[in-house]
């Protein structure tokens, strides 16, 4: 069936939107090129665009030619302010940003790892610190990023052992302080929304992130679209049974899974058996990415193919359930490894199996939580803002009593 005149306006409305977000300021004739409206259409839309506040005009376009210049239309990017978090167990960075994604401030801080109390005012302060430093007097939405399991049906963060118990009063703090939408995602997840979106996996609709860090972990995106599993569980690879370790993992602990073979400790100790010292033992999130760099540097060819295989034991499962095409190595170890880990990773995963897997290393590094989170919180805010108006529902018409 052919679509209402009201359907129309709202998907060339919101197709015009979009251009505007992805291409930034663009004049009429260009949206009518993009889209493949008229121009009379293209006219009407940017009006309707402007009268709701949305679109307004932000420059001229056409020094290059002669006549009149063209109105640059784009994005009212002060119609919402955002806030996006990474929440990491000893550190905690905020950035807040205008609706199309400007940084108009950020901030970081280490935290305390077993100071709840403390450490969830501590980051409150340097949420609100920031939010004032960027003269944003109201958030329309935050976007946190967090280890642990997201509960699917109440998008809260699950109770999982071993993570401080600020992050999930940190979630429930701010929906009681903010009079802003606050969305929480696991960090895994939204580090690979970022890659998808702006790193290693462009030009991959399917692919799976290996975050190797203090723990470890996976993101499945599948067709586009992120996979969270039944519980919200879908990438907890850490309990992933493997040969190597000595022992099986527990349903509350991974000690004896591919955590215990590809964690950051676990290659701190690795690295020791070759000699390669890890540095501050204090910092225990980085040593293992102390560990690679410096391997690197040193050529350490053993060590890093001993790492390599551990690795490609967690991407053969990966690859023989759910056939990706591609593994992304993120978080810290993958980092540190780039491109070289990556290749050796991807060699001994050919000799493990028939699927063809191509291997990258991460290409935004520790900053890939933090810009998945906006990614995420940016995109359901402008979904919000950029929905068409719903027209309120026709009177009920007058009944009908049979005559007596």
């Amino acid at each position: 069936m052919p679509a209402s005149p009201s359907t129309a306006r709202a998907i060339n409305d919101r197709l015009a939107l979009r251009l505007l977000q992805e291409q930034g300021p663009l004049t009429a004739g260009q949206l009518k090129t993009l889209t493949g409206l008229s121009r009379p259409t293209v006219a009407d839309l940017v009006e309707r665009l402007q009268d709701s506040g949305l679109v307004r005009v932000v420059g001229e376009s056409g020094a290059e030619r002669r006549g009149p210049n063209a109105r640059l239309y784009g994005i009212v990017a002060d119609r919402a302010h955002l806030a996006a978090l990474d929440v990491r167990t000893t550190s905690l960075s905020v950035v807040v940003t205008d609706l199309v994604g400007g940084t108009l401030a950020e901030a970081s801080l280490p935290m305390e790892e077993h100071s709840d109390g403390p450490a969830l005012g501590r980051a409150v302060a340097l949420l609100e610190r920031t939010v004032a430093e960027a003269g944003v007097r109201r958030l329309h939405s935050v976007g946190i990023g967090a280890p642990g399991l997201i509960d699917p049906a109440t998008g809260e963060l699950r109770d999982s052992t071993g993570l401080p118990a600020w992050h999930r009063r940190l979630v429930a703090v701010l929906h009681e302080r903010l009079p802003a939408t606050v969305l929480v995602e696991n960090e895994t997840n939204l580090a690979a929304v970022a890659e998808q979106r702006e790193g290693a996996a462009r030009d991959r609709d399917t692919f799976v992130l290996l975050w190797l860090g203090h723990g470890v972990g996976a993101a499945v995106l599948l067709d586009g679209r992120l996979r969270r599993g039944a519980s919200g569980g879908a990438g907890e690879i850490g309990f992933l049974p493997v040969p190597g370790t000595g022992g099986l993992p527990s349903a509350t602990g991974c000690d004896g899974g591919f955590h215990a073979l590809a964690g950051s400790s676990a290659i701190r100790a690795l690295a020791a058996g070759y000699g390669i010292e890890a540095g501050d033992a204090r910092r225990e999130e980085a040593a293992g990415a102390v560990a690679v760099r410096r391997a690197l540097e040193a050529g350490a060819d053993d060590f890093l193919d001993a790492l390599a295989g551990r690795v490609a034991l967690g991407a053969a499962a990966v690859s023989a359930v759910l056939d990706p095409g591609c593994v992304v190595l993120g978080g810290e170890i993958g980092h540190a490894g780039g491109a070289g880990l990556a290749a050796r990773v991807e060699a001994r995963l050919a000799a493990l199996s028939p699927l063809r897997t191509q291997v990258r290393a991460t290409a935004l590094g520790g900053a890939a939580v933090l810009r998945g989170a906006l990614l995420t919180v940016r995109d359901a805010a402008q979904d919000e803002l950029f929905a068409p108006e719903t027209p309120p529902p026709p009177p009920p018409a007058p009944r009908r009593w049979p005559a007596p």
